[in-house]
């Protein structure tokens, strides 16, 4: 009895050593984020589908969680969803989220198609992650299956062979 040939994902994330496409979304509808003013200290990006959905929930609160790590590592923690910012500060209070949720609203899904992390057939980001250096290059990528949350092991350990530059360390 033969297996059936599984299908080749449509699209793979930015590999590693990819500079990062700089964007500006939404993280209120009054203030904008762009990649390019977080250069000089890493950056986790977590693409994720939609702020209600358990799996979302629970890898968002568990990045929340992680916070004081990620903090000690340098790094700045970004959310990414197509998600508008009313629903992220909804999803953020409701979560106690203490980092910031970007909305890729419209263009529906703009900056997760420049990274490889954009599901068409869906109209959602993918469960996707990135460690970026304090460079912008991509330095890691992960891409998840949505019902399944990818954790953290994989963003701790790239963040840990991150080199470690003055501008970059934080105090606790």
């Amino acid at each position: 009895m033969s297996s059936l040939p599984r299908p080749e994902p449509a699209h793979a994330p930015l590999p590693p050593g990819t500079p990062a496409p700089d964007f500006r979304l939404p993280a209120t509808p009054d203030q904008t984020v762009t990649l390019a003013e977080l250069r000089g200290r890493p950056v986790i990006l977590a693409f994720y589908p939609a702020d209600w959905s358990p799996v979302c929930g629970d890898q968002m609160a568990l990045y929340n969680q992680l916070l004081p790590e990620f903090q000690r590592q340098g790094a700045q923690l970004i959310g990414i969803s197509v998600d508008g910012v009313w629903c992220h500060a909804a999803f953020a209070e409701q979560r106690h989220l203490h980092f910031p949720l970007l909305a890729d609203f419209e263009p529906k899904g703009a900056v997760a198609r420049q990274f490889g992390a954009y599901r068409e057939h869906d109209g959602v980001c993918e469960r996707a992650l990135f460690v970026i250096d304090a460079q912008g290059i991509v330095r890691w990528s992960y891409l998840s299956p949505l019902g399944i949350n990818p954790g953290a092991d994989g963003i701790l350990d790239a963040l840990s062979r991150l080199p470690r530059t003055g501008a970059a360390e934080v105090t606790p």
